[in-house]
């Protein structure tokens, strides 16, 4: 009796918990990493959002005597939109300002990728219709496509 008690606690909790989206976008960029992370920080800094920090993982590696393919990291955001996403849900600092990774694979293939905003709002509970969710998934597919273009 105590284990289907126990079992039947532990099935509810399980499914009462949220489900985690971890939906990753992924474009491919015909420029370098370096190249590509210049014209995403213009792209971000044009559109009157502020970059915050831009880390280049590969020389972190090389400080440490270790090789890793060209890596970097764009972080940057707009508090008209990362703040009305914390007053829903104040743990969506964890995951802002949003950030874009760029990287050479094995190939030499350069990829940008982000975590679909969408993400954010099933990770922190926030309305999955909210304003900023649709004007987070327009600027960064807009940003990312104006990084990797060819003009």
């Amino acid at each position: 009796m105590i284990r289907q008690t126990l079992a039947a606690v532990t099935l509810s909790t399980v499914l009462s918990l949220p489900v985690y989206a971890n939906e990753m976008i992924d474009k491919v960029s015909p420029h370098t990493v370096e190249v590509t992370m210049d014209r995403l920080s213009d792209a971000v800094e044009g559109a009157g959002a502020t970059v915050f920090a831009r880390v280049d993982h590969a020389a972190g590696a090389a400080k440490v005597d270790m090789e890793l393919r060209p890596t970097q990291l764009l972080i940057f955001g707009n508090p008209k939109l990362g703040t009305p996403a914390m007053l829903d849900g104040q743990t969506a600092g964890l995951d802002l300002p949003l950030r874009v990774l760029a990287y050479a694979d094995a190939d030499g293939i350069v990829h940008v990728t982000y975590h679909a905003p969408a993400s954010l709002a099933e990770t922190h509970g926030l309305p999955t219709d909210a304003k900023y969710i649709q004007m987070m998934t327009g600027a960064l597919d807009k940003l990312t496509t104006k990084a990797i273009s060819d003009d």
